[in-house]
């Protein structure tokens, strides 16, 4: 206990480096896995046969289970310890991802590694939060904090090694080095120190894990699929009820669930004193702002994995190397911002810090808007919609985890971690899935819309194309979609120009209403507040 009565003295005492290292390579850990899924783009089409609904759908399940279950993650660490949570959590993490990368075909990628490592992250990302209370306090948390905001900026460095061993080695060995990376953290956490434990009374709220975990799934797994099912009716060969899409029933089944649990959690809180979902996460103004904070933060690095780099591979041919070295130019600002003001800057009014967050990742999105060509993107743009990006990403980052932190008292805000993750992936998925439906949406209703009223293009191949769903591809794979369709050479180039026009304007609407929702999040803002320095 030495360690951490040592901490809790504050700021007049060394700030403990080893603990915080550790808890930064697990969070680097699970960016990582995302940005290699997103430098791998090419490697699955080419060897996995993915389509980019595909794709879509692997980034989809590790947020859909990590949403899921990181609020149970957070509780479990509460009642297990946080120690232990963590471990399980690294363990199921590598070996997630050595089943991504023996994977035969999509269906064992995503229904097997995307969910362990998801399931694994719902254990170890809470208790990454869950720990930084019980090791450091006073200003040394502050700094704690920010340094754990900042491993997403570090984590940009992954994505760059990552991209090399994918262009020499392979996929498999890409993700055979994130399973030895993620051995290498479990075995590691053994120097974590001791720490206070709880009185090992507390008991598991299974009916809140239950109605949590259902609750958030079906509206996850609703919103995603909306781009696949259909927004009213059905696509052919989707699931359906009486033809129409079974998507917003299941979003709205969902919101239901997850109204029933609050009701039930005030009442399980009442009687056990420990509830899944505290009403002090619910009742503060400031936790809620601090955790929207959080879900845009992930919301924007959702529009990231869904628009910028499927478009920067598979439109404009960028290897992923080159990919990765825009995460690099991400990660720079992410981790200079989320370190840098609560060192440099422990006074700073946390409100004016996150809305100048929430301003600068919107002009993020209109610069990376800007970037999009029909054929291409303008690097310089990208770079610079990059480094916004990490800037925005970073100064949101330097204060939403403390600002929920300091709103409650110690225990709720050592379990904070998993409903502050969970918002994290709820943010994630939405970004993915709603610009997703924007772009994926887009494009195939405008190629028709377009084609339709074009004198070009004979009514014959219209009827064809209208049974037809287009994706983001590039123009030879969009060529080879219409090869089934016999069409003179003309009408064909037509409709590669009408596609190129189409994908241009659908991407460029999708940042923008990208940019829309970050904006809104200016509106949670007044609830947070200016605190003094937490007394040690």
């Amino acid at each position: 206990m030495a360690s951490t009565a040592a901490a809790k003295e504050g700021g007049k005492e060394k700030f403990l480096v080893l603990p915080i290292l550790v808890l930064i390579l697990a969070q680097m850990g699970t960016s990582g896995d995302n940005g290699a899924l997103s430098l791998a783009a090419t490697a699955l089409t080419q060897d996995l046969g993915a389509t980019v609904a595909d794709i879509q759908l692997a980034n989809m399940v590790y947020s859909l289970m990590a949403g899921a279950f990181m609020i149970a993650g957070g509780m479990m660490g509460t009642i297990i310890g946080w120690k232990k949570n963590f471990r399980i959590g690294a363990a199921l993490c590598a070996l997630g991802e050595v089943v991504l990368a023996f994977a035969p075909n999509m269906m064992v990628f995503i229904w097997g590694g995307r969910v362990l490592v998801g399931f694994g992250a719902s254990f170890m990302i809470p208790s990454v939060l869950g720990l930084v209370p019980k090791i450091y306090y006073g200003a040394n948390r502050v700094l704690a904090f920010g340094c754990i905001g900042a491993a997403s900026g570090l984590s940009a460095l992954l994505p760059l090694v990552l991209g090399v061993v994918m262009e020499l080695a392979g996929m498999k060995v890409t993700f055979l080095v994130l399973a030895v990376y993620f051995a290498i953290v479990l075995l590691l956490s053994f120097k974590l120190p001791e720490i206070e434990q709880n009185d090992g009374k507390l008991k598991f709220d299974g009916i809140g894990v239950a109605l949590a975990g259902l609750g958030l799934f079906l509206f996850l797994v609703g919103i995603s699929q909306i781009s696949s099912w259909g927004l009213v009716e059905a696509f052919p060969g989707a699931p359906s009820i009486a033809g129409f899409s079974p998507a917003i029933p299941m979003v709205i089944a969902g919101l239901i669930v997850l109204a029933v649990l609050v009701v039930v959690e005030k009442k399980v809180e009442a009687k056990n004193g420990l509830a899944l979902l505290p009403q002090s996460f619910l009742k503060t103004p400031q936790v809620l702002a601090g955790l929207a904070a959080s879900a845009i933060t992930f919301f924007f690095m959702g529009v990231q994995a869904i628009l910028m780099a499927p478009y920067l591979q598979l439109v404009a041919g960028w290897s992923a190397i080159t990919v990765g070295v825009i995460s690099i130019v991400t990660g720079a600002p992410t981790f200079a911002f989320s370190m840098g003001i609560p060192k440099f800057c422990p006074n700073a009014n946390p409100r004016r810090v996150i809305q100048l967050g929430y301003i600068v990742m919107a002009s993020a999105l209109g610069c990376m808007a800007m970037a999009v060509t029909k054929t291409g993107v303008n690097s310089m743009l990208i770079y610079l919609g990059a480094f916004l990006a990490g800037s925005g990403a970073g100064i949101v980052s330097s204060q939403a985890n403390n600002v929920v932190a300091l709103a409650v008292n110690e225990r709720d805000a050592a379990q904070s971690g998993g409903i502050q993750t969970t918002m994290r992936n709820v943010g994630q998925a939405l970004g993915i899935a709603l610009l997703g439906a924007v772009l994926l949406f887009g494009i195939t209703n405008s190629v028709k819309a377009e084609a339709a009223n074009n004198a070009a293009i004979s009514p014959e191949v219209n009827a064809q194309l209208a049974d037809m769903n287009f994706s983001l591809v590039s123009d030879a794979n969009f060529e080879a979609q219409l090869s089934e369709i016999d069409m003179t050479d003309a009408e064909r180039t037509e409709l590669v120009k009408i596609n190129q026009d189409c994908r241009f304007n659908s991407t460029r609407m999708a940042y923008a209403v990208g940019a829309c929702i970050v904006l809104a999040g200016l509106l949670t803002t007044p609830a947070i507040k200016i605190f003094k320095k937490e007394e040690a």
